[in-house]
């Protein structure tokens, strides 16, 4: 009795450990279906994936659109003709320039990804942030599924403002608008490399978690000093992460999750190492590392 009795508790600590892990899907699970669309959330869910990451951009009209850039890349892009996007014309097709009515006509999951051969092909468009919320909640909700957290990435352009993307203010408060409308502020996390979007998130929405994204070597102090505030994660290229990094992140009461880890063997170091999360294109291996542990 005594036995089967520790077994079970055991079996409660590692669910719960397991639960604490931020299982991140990179733009859905974009190793594997096509990024930043509502069939990508949705497989990413299927994977377990308790965090989803999207981008997003703002439209001519002021739609909050999924997105990694705020232009068609030419990777994942074909036009309302049926004509692929080259490389060279990409940036002609800004969204900041164009209404939610004809960013709805781009195909976005037939082109062949040079990086992610194996994505499954599908003809699918960028939707609108509120969308995809409601589809995934109506999803967790059917399946009887752990409501996730929606990790949302500010997709800006440096120096870009007025060309490719609205000022940081107006930026914050097209998304905070649907989070709130959503009642999502509990289960959100904004993320950025640009600083001046989480300034201004924590000024006037403090209590919404943030995530400071790192894309080069940097002194964690030093970033954390020029943020202006304590952010309740720090998201480095996962390069740049080692044993020092990580309890200097705990030491700061600030949790780190890397981005993006596609390997098996990168993902088994890094959670070694005491990581809180990563980010990653391939939530399947996750599952595989953590049935081999």
């Amino acid at each position: 009795m005594k036995k089967i009795l520790l077994t079970i508790i055991l079996g409660m600590a590692l669910q719960a450990q397991a639960q604490k892990f931020m299982l991140i899907g990179h733009q859905g699970a974009r190793g594997i279906m096509p990024e930043n669309t509502i069939p990508g959330m949705i497989k990413a869910l299927d994977l377990d994936v308790n965090v989803l990451n999207m981008g997003v951009v703002i439209s001519k009209d002021g739609e909050v659109v999924l997105s990694h850039e705020p232009y068609f890349n030419n990777e994942i892009s074909t036009r309302p003709d049926g004509k692929p996007i080259t490389f060279k014309d990409e940036k002609k097709y800004n969204m900041f320039e164009m209404d939610y009515e004809e960013i709805r006509k781009f195909d976005v999951g037939t082109k062949v990804h040079n990086r992610f051969p194996g994505q499954m092909k599908m003809k699918v468009y960028k939707p609108l942030l509120a969308e995809t919320i409601d589809s995934v909640e109506a999803y967790v909700k059917e399946k009887n599924l752990e409501k996730p957290v929606y990790c949302i990435e500010t997709s800006l352009i440096r120096k870009g403002d007025g060309i490719f993307q609205p000022d940081a203010t107006v930026f914050i408060e097209k998304i905070m608008e649907i989070i709130k409308e959503k009642k999502l502020s509990k289960r959100v996390i904004i993320q950025s490399l640009d600083m001046r979007t989480l300034q201004y998130l924590h000024e006037y929405f403090p209590s919404v978690k943030t995530a400071l994204m790192i894309d080069e070597k940097q002194d964690f102090e030093e970033s954390i000093q020029t943020l202006g505030f304590t952010p309740t994660y720090y998201s480095p290229y996962y390069v740049l992460v080692g044993k020092g990094l990580v309890d200097r992140c705990h030491a700061a009461g600030v949790k780190i999750i890397p981005w993006t880890v596609n390997t098996a063997k990168d993902m088994k170091y890094l959670i070694n190492l005491g990581v809180d999360g990563i980010i990653t294109d391939y939530p399947n291996q996750y599952t595989r590392v953590m049935q081999e542990q």
